[in-house]
């Protein structure tokens, strides 16, 4: 893990609190929930406490000049930092962590967090859009799709913050679309697209073209239709 260039990317992420009260910076806050996070770490008391049992460390990288903040300051403060800068800031580093060749593949899929839907609190599920390398068997990215949007619009938006010259984007049926196949084209990428009954002429058009028998008792090495 690249800490230096993670605290640089956290350092653009506006503190809404009043300076004269701030006792811990809130690069160091969110430096320290990320490591912990990362490490296993599960509610803002685990968060506190994986901090006090590695405070030397996380110096060799953050001040804490007042040391380890409390779980409520912790709970507190990432409560109030705008969600969409500090998804942009660790997206940014995620990418500059992460070397891409080319042929990569870029798996995008939706899914739902498990227990985020809460009935008696009216809450609905989460659903999030990732970016999954394969290479490095790591998530560069997300982005949750809300109540005015759906997976589709959560995907496009994913496809612009990523680098994906020369590699291969997958999607499931949900992102079978020509807006989404013509942006990965754009930023000079290669998609491969599952086809169901969702698109009902193409999943038709390929049924007829490549069933499974033509495809069984294919004898050349390549095919083209258009």
């Amino acid at each position: 893990m690249n800490a230096f260039n993670l605290m640089e990317n956290l350092s653009i992420i506006y503190d809404p609190r009043q300076s004269g009260k701030v006792e811990h910076k809130l690069s160091d806050i969110l430096l320290l929930t990320i490591c912990a996070v990362i490490a296993g770490a599960e509610g803002w008391e685990e968060i506190e406490n994986f901090g006090l049992e590695r405070l030397d460390w996380l110096k060799q990288y953050g001040e804490f000049n007042n040391g380890i903040p409390s779980h409520d300051t912790i709970a507190q403060v990432i409560s109030i930092i705008d969600p969409k800068q500090f998804q942009h800031s660790f997206i940014e580093w995620m990418k500059a962590c992460h070397k891409i060749t080319d042929g990569e593949v870029f798996a995008i899929d939706g899914k739902c967090a498990r227990g985020s839907y809460h009935k008696g609190k009216n809450k609905g599920a989460i659903h999030m859009a990732s970016a999954f390398s394969a290479a490095n068997e790591v998530v560069l990215g997300q982005i949750e799709t809300d109540d005015k949007s759906n997976e589709i619009t959560a995907i496009s938006e994913l496809l612009n913050l990523l680098e994906l010259k020369g590699c291969l984007v997958t999607l499931d049926a949900m992102g079978c679309q020509r807006d989404i196949a013509q942006k990965i084209v754009d930023k000079g990428a290669d998609y491969l697209l599952a086809v169901k009954g969702n698109q009902g002429k193409l999943h038709e058009a390929f049924k007829n073209h490549f069933s499974m028998e033509k495809i069984n008792k294919w004898e050349g090495d390549t095919g083209r239709t258009e």
